[in-house]
């Protein structure tokens, strides 16, 4: 017993030691790096902050290029492993660095957990990015608003009723939503939503904000923000 608890200390110290080779190519205001940054922090894992001026249109430099030819943040690198797109950096993560797991062990809370994660990745953030970009340049900012808010309620009613009768601690369980918290926060702070239409999430919103890791995380502290 005593040899298997030293063999598993040192395996973790190994992986939290390999993880010093982390880089994590981001832009302050990307909700999509926020997830990222959320799932390290909560995992404790040390990163080099690449930031990506998407404003500036960094992301289309050869360099960006070859980390990710569709030219989005965020980008990892993990030695010689490169991995786009949140979603599946943060399943990476959970597999390489299996230390304070970001997902429930039960089956039914972890498929619940990443269908929940899929509507924010999938359905909530793509639309809302349109609004900030193509669609402000065409319709104006307040069409452009508009178009955000009532896909982002759309969303954030198929979490409400996804959830409503599950949500323990958090969504899941013990296990900090890494989608879900960033997202409410961007919902209220960037698009206006009134949370009060959505009483689980806004009381999921309650536990989320104390957490240190979620500020530690959130665009304002970022090297790169914009003040």
């Amino acid at each position: 017993m005593e040899a298997s608890s030293k063999q598993q200390k040192k395996s973790e110290n190994s992986s939290l030691s390999s993880s010093s080779k982390l880089l994590l190519y981001s832009y302050w205001q990307s909700s999509c790096s926020w997830f990222v940054r959320f799932a390290l922090s909560l995992k404790g894992l040390p990163y080099e902050y690449k930031p990506v001026n998407i404003t500036k249109g960094e992301q289309f430099s050869p360099d960006f290029k070859r980390l990710n030819p569709l030219h989005f943040v965020p980008v990892l690198v993990d030695g010689d492993i490169t991995v786009s797109d949140s979603y599946a950096i943060v399943l990476y993560l959970e597999d390489k660095y299996p230390q304070r797991p970001l997902l429930p062990a039960d089956p039914r809370l972890k498929a619940l957990n990443l269908q929940a994660a899929s509507i924010i990745n999938s359905n909530i953030q793509p639309l809302h990015m349109v609004s900030l970009t193509h669609l402000k340049e065409k319709v104006g900012p307040e069409e452009s608003l508009s178009f955000a808010q009532l896909n982002t309620e759309k969303g954030l009613l198929a979490l409400e009723m996804l959830l409503k009768d599950f949500a323990s601690r958090y969504a899941t369980g013990d296990e900090a939503d890494v989608f879900l918290a960033p997202q409410i926060v961007v919902s209220t702070t960037r698009f206006n939503i009134n949370m009060s239409k959505f009483p689980t999430l806004s009381r999921l919103h309650e536990s989320y904000k104390i957490l240190p890791e979620l500020e530690a995380s959130s665009p304002e502290r970022q090297p790169d923000a914009v003040r």
